[in-house]
């Protein structure tokens, strides 16, 4: 049966400026694909992200490319040859399982021959800002149980002092989003130890993190701009410590099912992100966070505004999509 596609951006407002050390934003600017068979309608959402040469021009632009090859029966084992890795693979493939779902009567999960999802314990993310603000915003959120602090410039040991000052007995980790040099890795390395922090995420800017081979990592390491599917696991060996698997950089669901396994087999440790964005996005990440070591999907609690039918947060975690959502 042929395939209608639908594809649009969609824009959800932020609850407050998000910071990183790269920049700021006050909304996510996402990309919305609908699939449509006869009755059938399946649905996935991804987020352009500048860091990689995304637009949400140029991923509309890729996605409606293949338009002509979706009506000519392209499926998802093919859309994995089509596109490569990025945002505009993701929001098609998440579409397919969603469809797919819907067709065959069965949950995502089922057909992905994966154990029933359970909640997942999740991250949430204090963005960049000075200390006193970040220590504000850790006492607000000191009850969560993991609180992932993102830093990346000048003063960050003085953040992370604070937001401990803040949320004395919550656990962090911390992201430096490729914001440090070699030599400041070192030289905080033991400080995050001295405040109890768990996990450094990407501290070194991809392509220029060789020195982590060289060096002691006396807390786990985890590559997240350095990791994008399987093919980037050979260049981690001997510097990483675990993979953050994002959807928007796998290229949706298939891959980082398949990334997820090779990296548990290759002796890394897992950690399941996400951007910002709506429950959509995090419907189908929350089947890779399955038996994650480190879950991060909280894209949707930095929102002022989420899907008609969110994913729900509450003290067990973040819980798996209803089919009203996805899947």
């Amino acid at each position: 049966m042929q395939t209608k596609l639908d594809v649009e951006e969609t824009v959800f407002p932020l609850a407050e400026v998000f910071t990183i050390s790269r920049g700021s934003r006050t909304q996510a600017r996402t990309v919305t694909v609908t699939l449509t068979q006869g009755a059938h309608i399946g649905q996935g959402e991804c987020v352009p992200y500048a860091r990689y040469g995304e637009t949400v021009d140029s991923v509309i632009a890729q996605i409606t490319s293949l338009s002509g090859a979706l009506s000519e029966g392209l499926d998802r084992q093919g859309l994995q040859q089509a596109l490569p890795a990025g945002a505009a693979r993701n929001a098609l493939d998440c579409a397919f399982w969603d469809l797919e779902a819907k067709i065959a009567g069965r949950r995502a999960f089922e057909l992905a021959a994966l154990a029933e999802p359970v909640p997942v314990q999740t991250a949430f993310t204090l963005s960049l800002d000075d200390p006193q603000v970040m220590r504000e915003k850790a006492q607000r959120n000191a009850h969560r149980p993991l609180l992932k602090i993102k830093l990346g410039g000048e003063g960050d040991l003085e953040r992370l002092e604070a937001v401990r000052v803040g949320a004395p007995r919550t656990a962090i980790i911390v992201d430096a989003n490729e914001g440090w040099s070699a030599q400041t890795y070192a030289d905080l390395a033991p400080e995050l130890l001295r405040l109890g922090v768990t996990m450094v995420e990407q501290p070194l800017p991809a392509g220029e993190d060789d020195a982590l081979a060289d060096m002691d990592r006396p807390l786990p390491v985890c590559a997240d701009e350095s990791c994008h599917d399987r093919a980037s696991l050979v260049s981690l060996r001997g510097k990483y410590d675990m993979v953050n698997i994002k959807l928007d950089k796998t290229g949706g669901l298939t891959e980082a099912l398949e990334l997820k396994e090779e990296a548990t087999a290759g002796g890394l440790a897992i950690m399941v992100g996400c951007m910002v964005a709506s429950s959509l996005a995090m419907a189908p990440a929350v089947l890779v966070a399955q038996g994650a070591d480190i879950v991060d999907l909280d894209g949707p609690l930095l929102l002022a505004a989420d899907q008609a039918d969110p994913l729900l947060y509450d003290a067990s975690g973040v819980h798996p999509p209803s089919q009203a959502l996805w899947g």
